[in-house]
């Protein structure tokens, strides 16, 4: 049995409730020590200082369960072709990781394909598996982007947001199906469509993008409320011309998506977000199909395309909360970096935190900041350390 955190089953009502003791635990802003969560079926009912009574549990960190908000895909399983059993399979492989939540992700393609892919997502959506991390929506990472940005993407299907282009994803799709769709503010027409995928629900996200300064407060002013992954494929801060990368980290309007796989941005980069930008950093990990086993590179060099162009990424994101840890950043912040604050971003108050009235999906990492186990909605993943008469 691993050591992590004490597990008691107390008989409340006819739902079995049950607690978990930690030596610490990240609580809102705070690594509160010697706690106690208190779950009740799927959701949380209490976290409070630990139960007189309760043997002292192992040396253990208990979390609220990571939220991630840009999953192309992971190993073998590319989510743009996937079907059925492919989402379940990477919703489980992300559930061993720590995901409790995460927004399946296209790149560039034509529109009819984008639309077809979120009216999937929505279908996989509506039907959730036991063990497996909770689908949020797609996330359509283009085709609005700045060709002069596109990074990988294919520039062959890059468009402009004109109204009849921004219908066809929003109109036929649930609001359920469409989460996020990240967008270039410079591009013809671009402030209008941020304006109707905010009057749809959707979260507008700036990337891939050689916006100013300027057109970037345009954009929030529009709606938009997010930058897609800081830093790359977009105009960066000069002391002159802050560019997309300087405006986001002053506007205080606008979550910052960022990869800390520690090759797509620089740890020093990654340092100077968290300091400029506190309470409004998401980590996300940007995985992509690989096409092997999803834990074939324990360095997590991300595939590039033949002309060096970064491709996605394959480090998970409790990679990117260890990795953060380790440059010495706070503990706190990271967790809720990959918690609370992408799950915020989707108006989602229900998850990424330790609280009452939040599901039950609860991480135990170990002391070198590795997930130890994981619960979703109140049950371990893999069956172990099930609560027991």
């Amino acid at each position: 049995m691993t050591t992590g955190c004490y597990i008691k089953l107390v008989h409340y009502s006819r739902a079995m409730t049950w607690t978990i003791d930690a030596d610490r635990a990240v609580v809102g802003r705070l690594l509160v020590d010697h706690v106690t969560v208190t779950v009740d079926g799927e959701r949380i009912v209490a976290v409070e200082p630990r139960h007189a009574g309760h043997r002292r549990a192992s040396v253990a960190t208990l979390t609220a369960g990571l939220v991630d908000l840009q999953v192309n895909g992971l190993g073998p399983i590319d989510l743009v072709r996937a079907g059925p059993e492919d989402f379940v399979a990477l919703g489980r492989e992300l559930a061993r990781h720590g995901v409790s939540a995460y927004c399946p992700t296209a790149i560039t393609a034509p529109l009819g394909e984008l639309v077809g892919f979120a009216a999937r997502v929505g279908r996989q959506r509506s039907r959730p598996t036991a063990g497996a991390a909770e689908i949020l929506g797609a996330h359509l990472e283009g085709p609005f982007l700045s060709m002069a940005r596109r990074g990988a993407h294919p520039p062959a299907w890059l468009t402009e947001p004109t109204a009849e282009s921004v219908a066809r994803l929003v109109d036929p799709v649930r609001r359920d199906d469409l989460a996020i769709v990240t967008i270039a503010p410079e591009l013809p027409g671009a402030l209008e469509a941020i304006g109707a995928l905010r009057r749809a629900g959707v979260v507008a996200a700036i990337g891939h993008s050689d916006a100013t300064a300027g057109q970037v407060a345009e954009a929030a002013d529009a709606g938009a409320t997010m930058v897609t992954h800081l830093f790359n494929a977009q105009r960066p801060l000069h002391h002159r011309d802050p560019g997309v990368v300087g405006r986001a980290l002053v506007d205080s309007r606008l979550t910052l998506g960022l990869i800390a796989d520690l090759h797509h941005v620089a740890a020093d980069a990654l340092r100077l977000a968290f300091a400029a930008a506190p309470g409004r950093i998401a980590l996300v990990s940007d995985t992509v199909c690989t096409g092997q086993p999803s834990r074939a590179d324990p360095a997590g060099v991300p595939p590039r395309l033949t002309d060096g162009t970064l491709a996605g990424a394959v480090a998970t994101l409790d990679r990117a909360v260890g990795n953060l840890i380790g440059l010495g950043l706070d503990p706190v912040a990271v967790v809720n970096a990959a918690s609370a604050t992408p799950a915020s971003a989707l108006g989602r108050t229900d998850l990424g935190r330790l609280g009452a009235g939040a599901r039950a999906h609860l991480v135990a990492w170990t002391d070198d900041w590795r997930v130890d186990r994981v619960w979703l909605a109140g049950q371990p993943i893999d069956g172990a350390d099930r609560p027991a008469e």
